[in-house]
């Protein structure tokens, strides 16, 4: 069994949520973390980290607001080694400024658990702000990283880029939107080319390699060539798409995006319902329409439209343009992005 790391997460706004994905993004890496509410002061943290672990699949210290925060983490670590983790993450008490107090409870917490890692969740939507607090919480403390929250917009990397530069303490995760996978390890190279409007197509290879199996992928291609490539098919890239985060986000490290986005049309946000639609759309057509679209005849796609409930119009234009890509398919293997590009727009 490995040793148990213990990691304090402090500062403001996000935090109790961070925790949520930092222990998603461990747990993901094959370790086995262990969620320990200690913000006593605020009922809501606790109920919203208990649920999380629920959510997740990873235990939870049962803490309460009757408790004294030192002694939670104390017990907490002792519970975490009987349950076999090898990674506790302590949600402390949020504070907004520095407070004597709270400050002087994050101390006795570190030393009482011999937390190698303190972790400062700040907000990079409120730029200048995020750095001072950074700096002042690393002068009372001694950081040993920084995790920047809400880091969507390209114009925030700003933030990123003058933490590291005021308090030379390492940015070890961004936060990139609100769900439980959106966290991502910092790469400044990456940053900078999304500043730049460059994407970061190899964060975007790290979460295809996630999710999509090497052999089916090239069994995938395959079929792509030959034109055999089947609804079913489509429906199994677009499960695979959500289960690497939000659209937008993906969306984002394409290269090239960031000037698109100068474009009144290209600056809309992707619809993640359009896929849920198509979804549905697919999911109404029985194994052999999946198999071979070529059969949905006038009367199948008015039973279609009826089952998914969407118009006779939505249908069309889904195998009009599901058509159209399995030709591009035969000729340029990766046209399926584009096929899916296509199919979200005209649907």
């Amino acid at each position: 069994q490995r040793n148990l790391r213990v990691i304090a997460l402090t500062g403001s706004n996000g935090k109790t949520t961070t925790a949520g994905k930092l222990a998603n993004y461990l747990k993901g890496q094959g370790r086995r973390p262990y969620l320990v509410p200690a913000d006593v002061n605020l009922p809501a943290a606790i109920t919203q980290l208990t649920r999380l672990g629920e959510d997740l699949g990873v235990p939870v210290y049962p803490s309460t607001t009757e408790m004294d925060p030192v002694d939670i983490a104390s017990r907490a670590i002792t519970a975490a080694r009987e349950a076999g983790c090898d990674v506790a993450i302590i949600d402390t008490a949020g504070r907004l400024t520095i407070d004597e107090e709270l400050m002087e409870e994050l101390s006795r917490i570190k030393s009482a658990v011999s937390a190698k890692e303190i972790l400062l969740v700040a907000d990079a939507m409120t730029g200048q702000e995020a750095v001072n607090i950074a700096e002042a919480f690393n002068e009372r403390i001694d950081l040993s990283g920084v995790i920047l929250s809400k880091m969507e917009g390209d114009a925030r990397g700003g933030a990123a880029m003058s933490i590291k530069a005021v308090v030379n303490r390492p940015l070890k995760f961004v936060g990139i939107g609100e769900k439980l996978d959106a966290l991502d390890v910092f790469h400044p190279d990456r940053v900078a080319s999304s500043i730049l409007g460059m994407g970061d197509i190899a964060g975007l290879i790290e979460k295809a390699q996630q999710v999509v199996d090497e052999k089916e992928a090239r069994a995938l291609a395959n079929k792509m060539q030959k034109g055999e490539f089947t609804l079913d098919d489509f429906k199994t890239q677009i499960t695979q798409i959500k289960s690497m985060g939000s659209l937008e986000s993906l969306v984002n490290m394409i290269p090239g995006i960031g000037k698109l986005k100068k474009n009144k049309e290209a600056n809309a946000k992707p619809d993640e319902r359009e896929l849920k639609k198509i979804e549905a759309i697919i999911n109404s057509m029985t194994k052999e329409e999946r198999a071979d679209y070529k059969i949905i005849d006038a009367s199948r796609r008015k039973r279609i439209a009826k089952g998914s409930g969407v118009s006779v119009a939505d249908v069309n234009q889904l195998l009009k343009n599901f058509a159209e890509t399995r030709k591009l398919m035969q000729t340029f293997t990766k046209g399926g992005l584009t096929g899916i590009k296509n199919l979200i727009r005209a649907s």
